[in-house]
């Protein structure tokens, strides 16, 4: 299931018991739990009625205990579950408990559950118990191509009360590429300019967009994996005068380093020719382990950005990049 089918299926009434919000793109992901948040919870206080657990720390017994904990105030509970990474030890046994508590779920049970992901291998016995009714699988990945980020530009603008002129949606695929997050920043930008008549027109994406498609989010996670710190600090500062959030530089090196770590770990990554010698070149680089702290010190950076550390966080970046590509 795609999240615009998701969207469409909850505005029907439709809640299933059990949803797996798997992929790589964090703003898909994030919407689609808001999205059954509001369903589930029907506005009533998450304080009351909503349980997060994280997949690393969470125990099979307190997610089918907060399963089982009727709602307070909300027609039912939401239960979100944040997936531990495969392929580690602490977690497995959580994971292994999916598999069998999912097929288990019906209308009768009082909590919902949603577990995110940002990976999950579709040959995994957890991640299969969300491949059958009533549970059911939801794709969040960034979509490919210039039709695609189009598509996803023509809903963004409509969710936020805008038509566009013809060709703008593609306009705003070419100067932003495939950078969710900063797309929406940029259309609710845009707003403002075409207020009041609320239509975006090419004029409007020329004189005020950020153009950062050709911008070196590609060459930093190059020079990165190459092994080039001078070059990764200075392209990460030239992406942070264009106006790049770190969350979308984040974001990009996290999918990066999930791909070399697949490659790494003997899978495979879609992706043209060139593209994929170039990515295997630098999964050589790294032992699968240095990879996998590679992702955590993505998160821990991801936390600075998001208020915690007390680190500035451009220096929490660059530290970052300094330690990738060291």
């Amino acid at each position: 299931m795609t999240p615009e089918a998701l969207r469409a299926e909850l505005e029907t009434g439709r809640l299933r018991p059990a949803y797996l919000l798997a992929g790589a793109e964090p703003l898909l992901r994030e919407d689609a739990l808001a999205a059954l948040r509001e369903r589930a919870l029907a506005g009533a206080s998450p304080d009351f009625d909503s349980d997060r657990l994280e997949g690393a720390a969470a125990s099979p017994q307190a997610l089918a205990d907060a399963l089982r904990t009727l709602p307070v105030l909300a027609p039912r509970r939401l239960v979100w579950l944040r997936a531990p990474e495969e392929g580690r030890a602490a977690g497995r046994a959580l994971l292994e408990a999916l598999a069998e508590l999912v097929p288990t779920l019906g209308a009768e049970t009082p909590g919902v559950l949603v577990v995110t992901a940002a990976r999950a291998d579709r040959r995994e016995r957890w991640a299969k118990a969300f491949e059958r009714e009533p549970a059911v699988r939801v794709d969040c990945d960034a979509p490919l191509g210039a039709a695609s980020l189009a598509a996803f530009a023509r809903e963004e603008a409509r969710r936020q009360g805008l038509s566009l002129e013809a060709g703008v949606a593609e306009l705003l695929a070419e100067r932003i590429g495939p950078q969710l997050l900063l797309m929406r920043q940029e259309i609710a930008k845009l707003a403002l300019v075409a207020a009041p008549a609320r239509r975006l027109q090419r004029a409007h994406v020329e004189e005020c967009a950020l153009d950062v498609a050709e911008e070196p989010i590609w060459e930093l996670t190059d020079a990165i994996g190459e092994g080039r710190p001078g070059d990764a600090l200075a392209l990460l500062a030239r992406l942070r005068r264009a106006g790049s959030p770190g969350p979308v530089v984040l974001g990009t090196l996290a999918g990066h380093f999930r791909k070399l770590l697949r490659l790494r770990s003997g899978g495979s990554v879609p992706g043209p020719p060139f593209l994929l010698r170039k990515l295997e070149s630098q999964s050589r680089r790294y032992t699968a382990q240095r990879l996998l702290a590679g992702l955590r010190a993505i998160h821990q950076a991801d936390e600075v950005l998001k208020g915690q550390g007390g680190i500035d966080p451009d220096l929490a970046l660059e530290r970052l990049v300094l330690g990738l590509s060291a």
